[in-house]
């Protein structure tokens, strides 16, 4: 690729997504960086803020597949997976490929499903393959889980365990609209577009932006500060678990991407502290655990905020 052209491709990603949620730059551009880091996203906020709209607008803006699905409580493992069937006609048995067989799976509302429904896609995030009846099947390039959940009401719901949250790279909380942006949302056409968004990005430019992620440069130093931020997490008096080895290359992978999304072949400080609380929040957990989700998450966010003040920063 000419040096230009990652610059220019993920302007019209940004511009895209931006269209179809606005007023919110930070919320857009960090559901690109999880993209190009090829992870999985966790969209966690209040009703009708536009998670299900981003996620559908990121889905939507690279040429690949898309499967949707509005996850419930009588949701089965081979509603996500797929099936195998006996074909009286061949007199055999074959597997019918269910939606996770997509390059992006939006799961609205994932803790809706019960614990057993919400692990069948545990393989599929972390290896990117599916197992069923002793048989593996891979699935295809890019792949990305998109998930939404509302962390305040609980009734009906199942928490996502601590493994499944670590299988996401990032998650985001939307917030709601400033009065400029909310105004342009109320003059907008009453059904959304999101589905006749033409593609900005074919499935090659993804895999080869995808590909340069690991290429940008990531001095020593700031390899060291992201380790110290770790190891913090790991030491601190409210947090029963720290951040895994997992998250660390997640935060690593992270930078790397938002460096790349801002224009540069190298790692500033700066990415590091950004993706720190969106990629790490959602991997500790508390000696004591808090009441609400949503107070938790708050304070998640503050006692990572707090240690990063703590950490030294390379010059």
């Amino acid at each position: 690729m000419a040096p230009a052209a990652p610059a220019a491709r993920l302007a019209a990603l940004e511009q895209s997504l931006s269209s179809v949620l606005r007023g919110k730059p930070e919320a857009v551009r960090l559901s690109i960086v999880c993209l190009l880091a090829r992870g999985h996203l966790l969209i966690e906020d209040v009703p009708g803020v536009g998670k299900t709209t981003l996620a559908h607008g990121l889905a939507r803006a690279v040429d690949g597949g898309f499967h949707r699905l509005q996850f419930t409580a009588d949701m089965l493992p081979s509603d996500v997976l797929g099936v195998t069937v006996f074909n009286a006609e061949r007199q055999a048995f074959e597997f019918k490929r269910g939606p996770a067989f997509t390059n992006f799976l939006l799961a609205d509302e994932i803790n809706r499903a019960t614990p057993k429904t919400q692990s069948a896609l545990l393989e599929a995030m972390n290896e990117r393959q599916i197992s069923i009846d002793g048989h593996t099947y891979p699935l295809s390039e890019p792949f990305m889980v998109i998930a939404t959940q509302n962390p305040v009401e609980h009734h009906g719901t199942y928490p996502l365990p601590e493994s499944q949250l670590d299988r996401f790279l990032l998650r985001l909380r939307i917030g709601y609209p400033d009065r400029a942006s909310e105004r342009d949302i109320l003059r907008a056409p009453a059904l959304s577009a999101v589905q006749d968004h033409a593609p900005v990005l074919t499935s090659a430019e993804l895999l080869q932006l995808q590909d340069a992620v690991p290429t940008v440069a990531l001095e020593d130093s700031l390899a060291d500060y992201i380790l110290a931020f770790i190891e913090a997490t790991r030491h601190h008096e409210a947090l029963a678990l720290g951040v895994s080895p997992r998250g660390a290359q997640a935060l690593c992978r992270a930078a790397q991407a938002l460096a790349m999304v801002e224009g540069r072949d190298y790692v500033l400080p700066d990415d590091i502290k950004r993706c720190a609380v969106p990629v790490c929040a959602h991997r500790v957990v508390f000696e004591q655990r808090l009441a609400l989700a949503a107070r938790a998450t708050d304070a998640a966010e503050r006692i990572l905020e707090e240690i990063l003040t703590r950490i030294e920063v390379p010059l």
